[in-house]
């Protein structure tokens, strides 16, 4: 990252701070590629989804770990600041008054809206690896499907995902020694792209 690029992220991560997005827009918002990413305050099923993958590997975790649906994560030397659906992470590494780092992540998962679906099979897909997030779970109630990626590059001058795997709602994914049901998830209704 150049200096002009840090220079610009420092600027968008204080704006950001005092920033409050209008109506129908959530209240959160991300920064990536020099730019503030407003997101449309998320669908019920949308968090409904969220909710239904923490409450399922909450019980599968070990002592310490946690799946929360809340929490910014933050790369100032890679211009990113994101904030993931559902986080797997020592709960120790929430405590902080800053962002939290993602490279304290095991497990990122996104739950594709329907205004922004690029947002996370695009550029979230090109940044996590990058940040070191192992394990990057899409799940997108738009067409009841789901990819798993993982096995981050270590070779090459951009890490990314060597591993891919797609499953459909009614699959059980394995994530490690974790296993989201994914027919327990709500899809999106009928036309909604």
């Amino acid at each position: 990252m150049t200096a002009v690029q840090r220079e610009i992220y420092r600027h968008l991560r204080d704006f950001a701070a005092h920033f409050t997005p209008p109506p129908p827009f959530s209240p959160h918002v991300e920064i990536s590629e020099g730019q503030i990413i407003m997101m449309m305050s998320p669908a019920g099923r949308h968090d409904l989804a969220a909710l239904r993958i923490e409450r399922q590997l909450q019980p599968q975790l070990a002592d310490g770990i946690v799946a929360t649906t809340s929490g910014d994560i933050e790369e100032a030397d890679l211009g990113q600041l994101r904030r993931p659906d559902v986080l797997v992470l020592p709960e120790a590494a929430m405590d902080t008054d800053d962002a939290i780092s993602p490279r304290a992540l095991q497990l990122a998962v996104e739950i594709v809206s329907t205004s922004n679906p690029e947002n996370d099979y695009e550029s979230k897909l090109h940044h996590y690896p990058r940040l070191g997030i192992p394990h990057y779970l899409i799940v997108d109630p738009r067409n009841g499907t789901c990819v798993h990626y993982w096995a981050i590059s270590e070779g090459g001058e951009t890490p990314a995902y060597e591993a891919r795997v797609p499953y459909r709602f009614g699959d059980k994914i394995p994530i490690g020694d974790w296993i989201i049901d994914t027919s327990e998830l709500p899809r999106y209704e009928q036309g909604v792209q």
